[in-house]
């Protein structure tokens, strides 16, 4: 007996069902229930799935890379219908999940939230490029032979596309990847030299650079035109003044914006796309022409995508920054845009939006200093207030602020906000009021660092009395909006 109560202490901690064994019985609380779950689970994934499909593991991680930061973002799809780390997309153009799911045997739904059966999906549908371009186990061992199968993979809408994804993953797996996972996990890839064959991509030209004048209105710009169902040619700003310039987030990557902006399917685009890693910029719709990006506002607005997502903001670098503030300093001033963010504004708060770009992790008070040179503040009215209030009247307080009057058609309460302009970030007397006829005033006073209020209060059909103070500068209404 004591020879079994032994044999069972060392069989516990091994996935050997012990029940009985000479006869006896063995305590149920020596066997485990279910072995440990890996510490590593992605990284073993990588591993695991490189292993079992002959793929590099190194270049499989720069292509998860490159396409979602290895972010599966809880299952949700991207903005082009990709899933997971691995961006497995799922498009009547391009059913790549569904392949995957037949590649391995995998349920589509587990393929699209689990992230290491996303990451097998993801080298099962790669190995399927690589067998279908005829490379053979010899051929597989060099990292530089798979370029054409990665091509493959990004689902570009045309060859310079296709080059221009494979290029993103090599450049990756050239300069080496450290990428944290959502579940804390450190991923890396060390950097090596490796030079790709390319193989009829050698033929294919990079994106344009060399067009003619009229084809763009940045000349340090790419041109890759949307595809004619996703914008509205237009005469603007003959036919609508052009007033607003609205900064969105992709979700989804650089070649694969470029890339769905030129699908008929997807009846979107914006006027330029703004590359993570080096600021690079593609125009795809002529500012004259209204891109199908910002709802009402697509009349007078351009639009700006940035590649990335918004939970994420490691895609946010400083080279996407600079770009794009150099890109919006130079349509503000061609087109004599005010450089604030009254009239710089994301797509979340444009009106009547569902959208939440560029969201939390966008620095606004970093891009409007790059935008113009100087602080600005990084707070609306509109954001101050809350959702649903739209801007009635305004009054300058010198060059220390301005005072907002906004009303909430849905409620009917006014809200009144004073918003400074100097002196940013350090707390200096700022005051905001709102008096509805007949009753007491509601006053915010204080040393603020950006605003004061918001100050709200109900007045349908009646009267408001408004105002604020910024710096030595003050302004009182009279009875007002009396609507």
């Amino acid at each position: 007996m004591a020879r079994l109560r032994r044999l069972a202490v060392l069989l516990a901690g091994s996935l050997i069902p012990l029940i009985c064994l000479s006869g006896q019985t063995v305590s149920a609380s020596a066997v485990p229930a279910a072995p440990a779950a890996p510490a590593s689970p992605v990284a073993e994934a990588f591993t695991r799935a490189a292993a079992t499909y002959d793929v590099p593991r190194d270049l499989l991680v720069s292509l998860g890379y490159a396409e979602t930061r290895l972010d599966g973002h809880g299952g949700a799809p991207s903005a082009s219908g990709g899933y997971g780390m691995m961006h497995l997309v799922s498009t009547p153009a391009a059913r790549v999940l569904e392949r995957a799911a037949k590649l391995t045997g995998l349920p589509v739904a587990k393929l699209r939230s689990d992230d290491p059966a996303n990451i097998t999906g993801g080298a099962a549908v790669l190995r399927a490029h690589a067998d279908a371009l005829g490379l053979d186990a010899a051929a597989r061992k060099d990292i530089g032979r798979w370029y054409p199968a990665v091509a493959g993979y990004g689902n570009a809408s045309s060859p310079t596309l296709a080059r221009l994804y494979a290029d993103t993953v090599y450049e990756l797996l050239t300069a080496g990847v450290r990428a944290v996972t959502p579940g804390g996990e450190t991923i890396v890839v060390t950097a090596r030299a490796v030079r790709p064959d390319r193989g009829a991509y050698a033929e294919v030209e990079d994106l344009d650079r060399t067009f003619a004048a009229a084809a763009v209105d940045y000349p340090p710009a790419h041109w890759a035109p949307a595809h004619s169902s996703n914008y509205a040619v237009s005469n603007r700003p003959s036919s609508d003044a052009i007033d607003r310039i609205v900064i969105h987030v992709a979700q989804g990557s650089y070649s694969g914006t470029i890339s769905w902006f030129q699908n008929s399917a997807a009846k979107v685009s914006a006027h330029y796309v703004v590359r993570s890693s080096d600021g690079d910029i593609t125009q795809m719709v002529r500012e004259k022409d209204r891109a199908f990006h910002a709802g009402n506002d697509n009349r007078r607005s351009i639009g700006i995508e940035h590649e990335g997502y918004v939970n994420n903001a490691s895609w946010f670098t400083d080279s996407m920054y600079r770009a794009s503030a150099a890109l919006t300093r130079d349509i503000a001033g061609r087109y004599g845009i005010p450089k604030d963010r009254a009239h710089i504004v994301g797509h979340n708060e444009v009106p009547g939006a569902d959208h939440t770009d560029p969201g939390p992790n966008w620095d606004w008070t970093r891009y409007m200093q790059l935008v113009t040179g100087t602080p600005t503040n990084p707070h609306t009215p509109q954001e101050v207030c809350g959702s649903g209030y739209d801007i009635v009247d305004s009054a300058a307080l010198g060059s220390a602020g301005t005072v907002y009057l906004l009303y909430n058609t849905a409620n009917g309460n006014n809200c009144v906000t004073t918003i400074k302009r100097t002196s940013l970030g350090t707390a200096t007397a700022t005051t905001a009021y709102l008096e509805v006829q007949g009753k007491t005033r509601i006053t915010d006073t204080g040393n603020f660092a950006y605003y004061a209020g918001p100050v709200r209060a109900a007045a349908p059909g009646t009267c408001v009395k408004w105002g604020g103070k910024a710096g030595s500068s003050t302004y009182d209404s009279p009875f007002e909006h009396c609507g």
